[in-house]
């Protein structure tokens, strides 16, 4: 089949290339506008645009994709099919009905769970012990087309956003191929999502990363987990911001005998004790317990390392 690829960041790329080493055929590449980034503020091509140029393929980087002579130009494709991941604009129905067989997207969770901008994310944020990569046929919903075929993943004790981002990338990356093998072949059943079992995976913001010692910790260790590398987790010492990179949840049932009275005369949010190990922060439930961490403007570090130069007291308030 010619195949119109829509996409923009890295997650799309291993997508992409499994396409153009397939029998398939990419007639073109349709991704987002070059973005300034760094201090040159210089405008920087999406990885997508960068992979479809190392391949010879056009590529057009529309404003808006439902503009009218942007669609105009999409009409141009010889394309049997318009294959979407994470491009970043929403589709019209004029375009969702251009090629033959439609438009499918491949989206990072178990449909209709984690419908919305970052299913990776919140999926570790919530504790799920499995996610996935769906395929769907695109409908003027949001994640809400027919599901064509999943591709689940576990999900590790010690997953991070980065780390689950780069399985779910490859999950795709092989799923793809088969799925437009089976659409071609007329050899698929679409299943239409239960409307009852749908949850939203809310757009990350910077603000997102502040940590609330007023939630359990081992939603807390998650969340740091999660928002790994990006948009990272932080707190507050002296009024400076300190990056919060690695931890552990210690529950209250797990705190040391000979550290009941610290944490019953601690409140949350407050460092209850400071070892090489790590620094012991109080929540609900228990300790966070930190243990690689950054100062702003300074290098990341063990807590271990920290304490030589940073001296924390016993019931110093963060955040």
């Amino acid at each position: 089949m010619n195949v119109l690829f829509m996409g923009t960041p890295v997650f799309a790329v291993s997508i992409l290339e499994a396409i153009i080493h397939s029998r398939h055929n990419v007639v073109g590449v349709i991704t987002q506008e070059d973005k300034p980034k760094g201090r040159s503020d210089r405008p920087v091509p999406p990885p997508v645009k960068e992979c479809a140029l190392k391949y010879d393929i056009p590529v057009f980087q529309p404003h808006r994709i439902k503009d009218e002579d942007a669609v105009a130009r999409l009409g141009e494709y010889d394309a049997d099919i318009f294959v979407v991941a994470a491009y970043g604009q929403i589709l019209s129905k004029e375009i969702l009905e251009m090629p033959r067989y439609g438009c499918i997207n491949t989206h990072a969770s178990l449909l209709p769970k984690y419908r919305g901008a970052a299913p990776i994310q919140w999926a570790i944020a919530d504790g799920e012990k499995e996610t996935g990569v769906t395929v769907m046929q695109m409908n003027e919903g949001l994640d809400t087309g027919d599901i064509l075929y999943v591709n689940k993943v576990d999900i590790t004790d010690d997953e991070t956003g980065e780390s689950l981002f780069n399985k779910l990338a490859d999950a795709g990356a092989l799923l793809i191929t088969e799925v437009l093998d089976k659409i071609e072949q007329g050899d698929i059943t679409p299943i239409k999502q239960d409307e009852s079992k749908a949850t939203y995976a809310k757009m990350l913001k910077k603000n997102m990363g502040e940590l609330d010692y007023s939630m359990p910790a081992v939603s807390l260790e998650r969340l740091i987990r999660a928002f790994t590398p990006w948009p990272g987790t932080y707190t507050y010492l002296g009024g400076r911001v300190l990056k919060v990179l690695k931890a552990e949840a210690l529950g209250e049932v797990e705190i040391p005998a000979q550290h009941k009275d610290i944490y019953e005369n601690t409140a949350a949010g407050c460092v209850a004790e400071t070892s090489k190990d790590g620094i012991y922060v109080k929540t609900t439930d228990g300790y966070l317990k930190i243990t690689e961490l950054q100062m702003e403007g300074k290098k990341k570090m063990p807590a271990g390392d920290f304490l030589l130069g940073c001296r924390i007291k016993t019931g110093e308030k963060l955040g």
